[in-house]
Formats: structure tokens, sequence, C-alpha cells
């Protein structure tokens, strides 16, 4: 069973809003087996996934963390709606870059809708630095591939670019969690997938899965 498992289920029993021992009854095992689920300690059986699937009311791909859709629907590319309507009559290189290309843009269009409710100018202007210096960083690596690119064309050079821009994005993540955190009140949105959904029906699958890939991504750096 995979990591991702454990983890899900004892989301969804917190969603829920149930303790273990009540969860436990309902999927008709012990409490302290399910404990042991939750933990990662044991592994269960397609028996028990089917169950508690049922139970959630969720697909056994989302329970074993396939998918971030709980109905269980793997994206597509032609499912995601494209928001770059500059396309200057060129189609991008691949179903892998196109794919990509929409689940960041059509993130970062929910991200900046978010900012609104928080009505913070610092908080957006620290999230746009964020995401800058991310373009800033990749467009730079793809530069400097090509020897024959002028290293003038920058200021900061080569050798100090990218210590410096992780350090300013570390700094700036840290500015941006503070920001959030005192600007948190009941008139910021809830962010649970079923919200996002209702909230953002066109845009709210990328960001999922976007949020899924970059949580495989760190486990297993």
């Amino acid at each position: 069973m995979n990591s991702s498992f454990s983890r899900v289920l004892t989301f969804l029993r917190k969603e829920r809003g149930i303790s273990q021992k009540e969860a436990a009854a309902s999927l008709k095992i012990s409490q302290a087996l399910l404990s042991h689920y939750e933990k990662g300690i044991r592994e269960c059986g397609l028996e028990f996934v089917v169950r508690a699937a049922d139970f959630y009311g969720v697909s056994c791909d989302y329970l074993l963390g396939r998918t971030a859709d709980k109905s269980g629907a793997m994206i597509a590319v032609d499912d995601i709606p494209d928001t770059d309507v500059a396309q200057n009559g060129r189609s991008a290189s691949g179903v892998l870059t196109t794919l990509n290309k929409k689940l960041i843009l059509n993130s970062v269009t929910v991200l900046f809708d978010l900012l609104q409710h928080y009505d913070n100018k610092e908080l957006t202007n620290e999230v746009s630095a964020y995401l800058n210096m991310a373009v800033y960083t990749v467009f730079r690596e793809l530069y400097a591939a090509n020897s024959h690119n002028p290293q003038s064309f920058f200021s900061i050079p080569p050798y100090l670019f990218a210590p410096a821009a992780a350090g300013t994005m570390g700094i700036t993540a840290a500015k941006i969690a503070q920001l959030a955190e005192s600007d948190a009140g009941d008139h910021t949105p809830a962010l649970v997938p079923e919200e996002l959904s209702k909230t953002y029906p066109l845009f709210a699958s990328s960001l999922l899965n976007l949020l899924k890939n970059a949580e495989t991504r760190l486990a297993k750096s």
C-alpha cells in the first residue's frame, strides 16, 4: 500500500468529523486496526479499500492517492480549460508541455483570485515576487544552457544568481506565511477541495492536480 493511503484515510475521517472508534465501527474493524492503517503501520486488503471508499463516498483511486479528484477522474489535456489566449498562432510543443502549462496558468488564476479575498496589497506583492523569482530562475537556467547567449544580458553573475534566488524565495515564502496568517479571518475562503470545486469549477481540477504532483515530488526528495 502506498504512503498516501494512510494520510488520505485519516484526512477523510477528520473531514467527516468522526472519531476513530466511530469510523472503525462503521468499517467493521477494530479501532486498533484502523489506527494502524491510519498510521501506516499495517497494510490493508483490497476488500477494506473498497469498503472505506464506499463509506466515505470517494473512489478507490482517490483513497490510494492516484488522483486528487474524489470521483476518481483522471485529468487529461482536453479537460483543462485554456486561459492562454495569446498563442500568436503557435501550438505548444507536445502534450506534456500543454498539460503542465495549463495546470500552472489555471492554478495561478485561482491564487490571484484568492488574494482578492485577503485584500492585502503587501501579501499580493510578496506572492507576485515569489512567482516572478521562480520564473526568473527557470529562464536563467534555460538561458545559460546555450553558451552563445551573452552573459551580459543579466546584471547578477551566474555563480551568484541560483543561491541568491533560492534565498530570496525562502525569505519571501516566510513573509507570505506571516502575512496570510495575520490577515486570516472570516472573510478568507475555505480551501478544502469541495469548496474549491464549487468556487472554481473550471480551474479547481488544475490546482488540485498541481498540488498532488508537487507533494509526490516532495515525497521523493
